[in-house]
């Protein structure tokens, strides 16, 4: 009697250790309560090609900037008293968001300043540049310049809630807060193979992430940037079928030695 439940529960054992554990499905597992963990910024933005950028310079004297900030097509004039009239009637709806797109050879073309190669540079970088410019050509006395991104957003596709495109607002974004907005994971992602589609100059690169892990924190790609293409793997259709068909036998052997003890104590007793 006794080797034969000693069998039962054995068997029992392996077919459960035979099934997906709950750890597969939990997030940052490794994280202890009682520990801190430092917090590596690497959310500055860097701007890159097809980048469409707003970018306004004023002054303590807003009629001097305003040659800084005319776009399109439209035009402006000096009058007597030396204010400047602009004219936006042949300014386009694009135009008028004062956004300026960043080309394949990565420069704008910014009124005054002429050509400008932008590409590889952050917010801040781009603005150092342009005000120093301005003060070197003796244009502006204390220009303020503000840069903006337009047209930043991911994509996420695979194994979550709901795929799609996601605009973004200021330039600290992560991976977690994109699957929050894309309805979270289902039971058919994997949590271990999330990968982040991101490009670099002339080259593409695809980075595994592991959200089971703390160290996804440490991931080049935990801090999103503009274009970014997130995929989620999907979990193997056979492999959950094998589960569920494991976990329902585990039930039915559970039920049929429960059954047959109860008998045999039953019996004993008689």
């Amino acid at each position: 009697m006794k080797t034969f439940v000693r069998l039962c529960c054995l068997f029992v054992v392996v077919m459960m250790t035979s099934c997906v554990k709950r750890g597969d499905y939990i997030y940052l597992q490794d994280m202890d309560e009682k520990l801190e963990y430092p917090v590596v910024q690497k959310y500055e933005t860097v701007i890159q090609r097809d980048d469409k950028l707003s970018i306004k310079v004023s002054c303590k004297s807003p009629e001097l900037a305003l040659a800084f900030n005319i776009f399109g097509e439209s035009g402006y004039t000096v009058n007597n008293d030396g204010s400047i009239n602009a004219s936006n009637a042949n300014m386009t709806a694009d135009s008028r968001t004062g956004g300026y797109t960043v080309g394949v050879d990565g420069n704008i073309t910014f009124p005054m300043l002429g050509v400008l190669h932008v590409e590889g540079l952050t917010r801040k970088q781009l603005v150092d540049m342009i005000t120093q410019k301005i003060i070197d050509m003796e244009l502006l006395k204390d220009p303020i310049v503000i840069v903006e991104f337009l047209n930043m957003k991911i994509s996420v596709l695979g194994a979550v809630g709901h795929v799609g495109t996601i605009s973004l607002k200021g330039d600290r974004f992560t991976l977690l807060d994109a699957l929050a907005a894309s309805g979270d994971l289902t039971d058919n992602s994997r949590y271990d193979r999330i990968g982040v589609i991101r490009e670099h100059g002339d080259t593409r690169r695809i980075y595994w992430n592991d959200i089971r892990s703390k160290d996804v924190f440490l991931s080049p790609t935990f801090y999103l940037q503009q274009n970014d293409i997130i995929y989620v793997e999907p979990t193997s259709k056979k492999v959950r079928n094998e589960n569920r068909q494991n976990l329902f036998m585990i039930q039915s052997v559970f039920a049929f030695i429960t059954s047959t003890i109860s008998l045999i104590l039953l019996f004993d007793k008689l």
